[in-house]
């Protein structure tokens, strides 16, 4: 960390950066110029607040040098992660894509959605049993008669299922369902005591960009699920709120790449909600594969003008198939495989 003093800085108050610093364990290396002096602070960084010390007397401001997550930054683990879900890896060489409806809504819908994501070639199978809605009017799902139908549907398929946490309490009867994968979604994304609680388990972590977060906050998320214990962490792009409504969100295929080399977590893309029109799927998933993405997490419902929510982006299950056919020579030319 470095801590750049105002030119006109007075000896007394170098010396109360450098007393301050020893008080919170770190070194101080004072650097004279003939325009300012900077007081180095060596020792582990992450552990101090920035506004602790720039609110110090003569303080300009205060730079770090080290990333203030570590334990999902690939500077410390250089080799990318591969999550095991039930035998089905994601991260590496192998592109999932994780098709199944919005939401779960019947027995009959979650037993066709299951068949239709199998043969579509998907390994892994999503839905939704708790939904987080901007209307209290609109329909809130299942709740645990949800988790009860995806997972009779999926077992019938050998299917891992993922859905979304969205109450702490709720994480024992998650366990209980044994939910292969739990979905952390972009509203709580910075709800730090579900992260904290998810990070004492082991189960996998989908954990869904926020809606105005930055690729920082973002990071710094996932550390609170890696501080706890559980690295099974995987971040999901899904397009973040901008200016322009000709469609739901702006896909930020600049954070691929960028995540990519800073964190050795893998990294996945949401076009149905990035894009909200089903006939847009298509397009921003191949960005999302060309950029870079270990997966995609597709909506599909058996009759999407019948769904309960979100229709509007939902793929068929014929479409599904023709996605996954279409991705399948494009992750080839990548030298991956889908």
């Amino acid at each position: 960390m470095i801590i750049i003093m105002h030119s006109h800085v007075t000896d007394e108050e170098v010396r109360s950066v450098e007393v301050k610093l020893e008080s919170l364990g770190l070194q101080a290396h004072v650097s004279r110029g003939v325009e300012r002096t900077i007081v180095g602070a060596i020792g582990d960084e992450r552990k101090i607040q920035k506004e602790t010390l720039q609110a110090l007397p003569g303080v300009e401001d205060v730079i770090r040098v080290v990333k203030p997550y570590k334990i999902v930054a690939r500077e410390w683990h250089e080799a990318d992660t591969v999550i095991n879900i039930k035998g089905v890896p994601l991260g590496g060489k192998t592109i999932q894509v994780i098709g199944g409806p919005c939401s779960v809504e019947t027995q009959t819908q979650m037993d066709l959605s299951a068949q239709g994501v199998t043969q579509a070639g998907c390994r892994l199978m999503r839905g939704g049993a708790f939904k987080p809605r901007t209307s209290p009017y609109a329909f809130q799902g299942k709740g645990v008669e949800g988790l009860d139908m995806f997972r009779k549907a999926a077992d019938k398929y050998r299917l891992p299922i993922v859905t979304e946490l969205m109450d702490v309490r709720m994480l024992d009867t998650f366990l209980e369902h044994q939910v292969d994968m739990i979905q952390i979604g972009t509203r709580n994304m910075q709800n730090f005591d579900l992260l904290k609680e998810v990070g004492k388990i082991h189960t996998p972590v989908i954990l869904k960009r926020g809606l105005c977060a930055t690729v920082s906050e973002w990071l710094m998320s996932a550390e609170y699920i890696a501080a706890g214990g559980n690295h099974n962490i995987i971040l999901c792009e899904r397009g973040v709120r901008s200016f322009e409504t000709a469609y739901r969100n702006m896909l930020d295929v600049t954070a691929i790449p960028w995540l990519k080399k800073e964190t050795h977590l893998p990294v996945i893309v949401d076009p149905s909600h990035a894009g909200g029109k089903a006939w847009l799927v298509s397009a921003l998933s191949k960005a999302a594969i060309a950029a870079g993405a270990d997966g995609l997490l597709v909506e599909m419902h058996p009759t999407p003008c019948e769904a309960w929510c979100d229709a509007d982006q939902a793929l068929t299950p014929e479409e599904l198939t023709a996605l996954v056919n279409e991705l399948r020579p494009l992750a080839q030319a990548l030298g991956r495989e889908l």
